[in-house]
Formats: structure tokens, C-alpha cells, sequence
């Protein structure tokens, strides 16, 4: 069998933390049981993170990835920005319904971070994942369709991040997927009404 990078030892050992704390919750979930998780040896968890801090992390940027990545790929070009926007929203909503555990870690982890001692930092670290992720989206979209900002990206990043939050926990807590066409285009009408293209200027 072909020797793993450190890289993909980290990544390995990451999954398999989400898969545990998604099952065991975040506090149940030691390193011994990732290392179970992921079929590998308690050192070489050890190797691959100095502390559980580190790992937390990763977790977090990772959880944080899988959504992303599947609206970054819906999130192209269509034939008005309604429809563009609509697009992106859709795909982070069919992740939620898909993978709920992970979303529903993710509120365990940031309860989880600000809780424990030394741990505080990583629950802002989360957050401005959250928006960074959202700036560079917004911003690839506004190059690549030419659009105006009626607020600043940081703002809007920022806004975005909360609302989906918002409207994530709500789905976990009240779930109810018939009403979900009509918040989503609620939101999308909310959202497109911030950002106009330049033959609306």
C-alpha cells in the first residue's frame, strides 16, 4: 500500500473525526476513538496533530468545505442573477437536507469551543471562516458577472453567514421541507435586491 502524505494522513484523521463527532457528539469523541475511526495508531494521530485544538480546527474548515464546495459548483453564471443566486442557495440546501449530522455539528462545535477553556479562539476562528468563505464567493461572482455591491463584501459576507446559520438551525429544529421553496426565494428576492448588474446601474 502507497505511503500517505502527512497532508492526507491530516485529512483522513479529519473525516474520520467529523464521522465520530457527528455519531458520539464532540465531547464524547477522544483521540483514541479517531484514531479507531480512521484505522490508524494512536501515534500516528499524534503525529499528524500536536493537540485537540488543532484538530478542532481542521474539523471546522473542513465541515465548512463540503458546503461550500457544492455551491461554488452551482454557483455559476445563469441567465439573470435571480436564477444565479437561486442556484447557490439550492445546492447549500440540499447539503443541509443530505448531511444534517455535519450541520448540526457544526452548532455542537461552536457550543463545544466557547465552553472549554483555551478553546474560545477557535468558535471566532469558525465565524470568520464562515465569512471569509462567503467574500471570496461573492467576489468570484461579481468579477465573473460584472456586477455593483449596494454594501461592502465584508458586510455582505457577513450577513450572508448569519442568515444562513439562522435559517440552518431552524431547518434542524423545525425541519417541515415543504416551506423551504418558498424561504429560499424569499432569501434569493432579499439577496439579489443588495447586488445589481451594471446594465441595471
Amino acid at each position: 500500500m502507497a505511503r500517505m502524505s502527512s497532508a492526507e494522513r491530516r485529512k483522513q484523521l479529519t473525516e474520520a473525526a467529523i464521522r465520530a463527532m457527528a455519531r458520539d457528539g464532540v465531547a464524547r469523541t477522544t483521540t483514541r476513538s479517531i484514531a479507531a475511526e480512521a484505522g490508524v495508531s494512536l501515534s500516528v494521530f499524534h503525529y499528524c496533530f500536536d493537540s485537540k485544538q488543532a484538530l478542532v480546527e481542521s474539523v471546522i474548515t473542513t465541515l465548512t468545505d463540503h458546503s461550500v464546495t457544492v455551491v461554488k459548483q452551482a454557483l455559476r453564471p445563469r441567465a439573470t442573477l435571480v436564477e444565479t443566486v437561486r442556484a447557490g442557495f439550492q445546492a447549500y440546501w440540499d447539503h443541509v437536507r443530505a448531511h444534517p449530522d455535519e450541520h448540526m455539528l457544526t452548532y455542537e462545535l461552536t457550543q463545544y469551543a466557547l465552553r472549554e477553556p483555551g478553546f474560545e479562539h477557535l468558535a471566532r476562528r469558525q465565524y470568520e471562516v464562515y465569512g471569509d468563505a462567503y467574500a471570496e464567493l461573492i467576489g468570484g461572482l461579481r468579477d465573473h458577472m460584472d456586477l455593483q455591491l449596494r454594501v461592502p463584501v465584508p458586510a455582505l459576507a457577513r450577513y450572508l453567514a448569519a442568515m444562513t446559520d439562522g435559517l440552518t438551525l431552524n431547518y434542524l429544529v423545525l425541519g417541515d421541507e415543504s416551506s423551504w421553496t418558498d424561504i429560499l426565494d424569499t432569501v434569493t428576492a432579499h439577496v439579489a435586491g443588495l447586488v445589481q448588474d451594471d446594465a441595471e446601474s
